[in-house]
């Protein structure tokens, strides 16, 4: 997986690291690779590079090199890549998944190291892309991460959720905003097969630069199919660069895939070796925030929920911690708990709507939660609020102060309704006084109606059964 890091500069320049822009604008002499141009190694970019390989459990190497890795292509106009080789800045990490019985499997993680992005070949958008390439080289520079995972994933469900969970750990620590359709994040899976019993892994294909989760998914149950294929059809597996095409659902022949020593590495002579001490390691991991799983286990324990929902809790970092901020304000965290869960996300799914779309802001969602609490409102006419909030696209506030309903918690006014339904329905009350409990419900719900869904649900409840209760049965 490639990384793009959020820094504000590029990895070995002062330039902007910022996605887009006019073409070629975003450049200098050391972007280009002119003549003279030295580089100077991006401070936030190793600082970066530490958070996401400590999060992801590797061992911070205090001494690395960076390396020329030596290729040609167009949009690389030095004519290699400053990356780093045989001492890389992390190794020796690791991720678990679920395993195919439910239990934890754990994926290792060999090595998490920095490196800086090529420019960009435009082959479409011009009159004459036909038969000309256009390179654009605002991107070239950009500091990057490397994580290379070791060969322990076995099916197509497996790396999707590796992807998944790496993505969710690196948006938490915030190294990168990982958007796979600017090319922040891609992806280049490694597929072999190997006969039932064997002992060495097949030759691989590489399928590179996959968009999305779900096309990397598609292309390495395609990949291994195919591959199979071929051996059982008495061939052999080349060992190649692959694309993925969507719209025909395979992969198809890059080029064939050079080996490591072809790249010719050595160590880069205009950067000295990386030192990330002790000290500045624990500066660095002091930035380091709570990660998803050990946020999800404490909110478990802290608000009483499901697994489940505290992975919509925890969906992102901003939302998490939204939420906990709103549960410290209110006067009971469960309620918003329950409200964001149960009222608030199923109005977003039914409007397709995101989290940060939502009209009703948390401290609507902490309004709405201490009305409840309180008494002053019912959920019957919370759910109401609710629904004028999303029709009008207003906060809960603006809503709640404009509609104003009361909830009715005298007991002498919902006495004198339930009087007058115990006075209307006969039958019914003749079932309750012969032993059909159930029909209190009927004379719970001909209150609501006659309040208009104000009366006081607990208290109601309670008046209902006291009052049947006293007829007597039968």
């Amino acid at each position: 997986m490639h990384v793009q890091l959020l820094t504000r500069t590029k990895a070995f320049c002062g330039c902007v690291n910022q996605y887009g822009g006019d073409p070629n604008t975003h450049c200098c002499p050391t972007c280009l690779g002119l003549p003279g141009a030295l580089p100077v190694l991006n401070r936030q970019a190793v600082e970066y590079a530490v958070l996401a390989a400590k999060a992801i459990g590797c061992e911070i190497r205090e001494r690395s090199i960076f390396s020329r890795k030596n290729y040609f292509y167009p949009d690389s106009p030095k004519g290699y890549q400053i990356s780093q080789f045989d001492k890389p800045i992390a190794e020796n990490g690791h991720l678990f998944v679920p395993g195919p019985n439910g239990e934890p499997k754990r994926i290792g993680i060999t090595r998490l190291h920095m490196e800086e992005d090529a420019g960009k070949s435009v082959h479409d958008g011009f009159a004459d892309s036909i038969n000309k390439t256009y390179i654009d080289l605002n991107r070239c520079g950009t500091p990057l991460v490397e994580i290379v995972s070791e060969p322990d994933l076995r099916s197509a469900d497996e790396v999707f959720d590796y992807l998944t969970k790496l993505k969710e750990i690196l948006l938490y620590t915030g190294v990168s905003d990982c958007n796979m359709e600017e090319g922040s994040l891609r992806c280049d899976a490694n597929v072999s097969v190997m006969l039932k019993g064997a002992t060495e892994y097949g030759t691989k294909a590489e399928v590179k630069n996959v968009n999305s989760f779900r096309y990397i998914r598609s292309a390495v149950e395609y990949e291994i199919e195919r591959q199979i294929g071929v051996i059982e059809d008495g061939g052999r597996v080349q060992q190649e660069s692959r694309l993925w095409n969507n719209a025909e659902g395979r992969t198809y022949s890059m080029r064939s895939k050079e080996k490591a020593h072809d790249y010719r590495y050595f160590p880069e002579p205009d950067l000295p070796p990386l030192v990330v001490g002790p000290d500045w390691q624990r500066s660095i991991l002091a930035q380091m925030p709570e990660l998803p799983e050990a946020r999800r286990a404490r909110m478990i324990a802290a608000y009483d929920i499901s697994e489940q929902d505290a992975m919509t809790l925890t969906a992102t970092r901003a939302f998490a911690d939204q939420f906990e901020d709103a549960a410290k304000q209110a006067k009971n965290p469960r309620r918003v708990a329950n409200l964001i869960l149960s009222e608030l996300t199923s109005r977003l799914r039914l409007a397709d709507l995101e989290q940060d779309q939502s009209p009703v802001s948390m401290a609507g969602i902490v309004m709405a939660a201490d009305l409840l609490e309180s008494g002053d409102l019912s959920s019957k006419m919370l759910k109401q609020l609710l629904d004028t909030a999303f029709a009008n696209s207003e906060d809960f506030p603006a809503v709640y102060e404009r509609e104003k309903p009361q909830q009715i918690s005298d007991s002498s006014a919902i006495e004198g309704m339930i009087d007058e339904v115990i006075a209307a329905n006969d039958n019914q009350v003749e079932q309750y006084r012969k032993g059909k409990r159930t029909v209190a419900a009927f004379f719970v719900g001909q209150v609501m109606r006659a309040s208009k869904g104000q009366a006081n649900p607990a208290l109601l409840n309670e008046l209902v059964t006291k009052k049947l209760d006293a007829l007597g049965p039968l």
